[in-house]
């Protein structure tokens, strides 16, 4: 069974850098896609970042390129998203997700595992 612990949320100014992290467990994760993705109150859930565990390949929504990186640890099973320069509408809960397939999607119905959310909150 494929357990993701989301960590690292918070709150944080305008400009400010918050990283949130994402503990894997339960499989081998070489044939999967790992993702972020977030959602705010009233909204649907949206893509945010994706990387293909076996190469590294990266994928990112246009509106936080150049701001925010997706990373992943092999040792350790984990998956970071570093966020730099937040805005207010970066605000959500940001939710890690895996998807066992080597296909980089970005429709959260293409994902099959999902942790609890971490609340990032981005003040003005």
């Amino acid at each position: 069974q494929v357990l993701l612990v989301e960590s690292g949320g918070g709150l944080v100014q305008a400009g400010g850098s918050l990283r949130v992290s994402c503990a894997a467990s339960g499989r081998t994760f070489s044939g999967y896609v790992m993702a972020w993705f977030r959602q705010a109150p009233g909204k649907e859930r949206e893509f945010v970042a994706a990387i293909r565990w076996s190469d590294a390949f990266t994928q990112y929504k246009d509106s936080v390129k150049g701001r925010f990186t997706i990373s992943r640890d092999n040792a350790k099973n984990m998956v970071f998203l570093q966020m730099n320069n937040l805005k207010p509408e970066d605000t959500a809960v940001y939710y890690c997700a895996a998807r066992n397939n080597i296909l980089v999607l970005t429709s959260h119905q293409s994902y099959n595992y999902w942790g609890q959310g971490t609340q990032v909150t981005v003040s003005s």
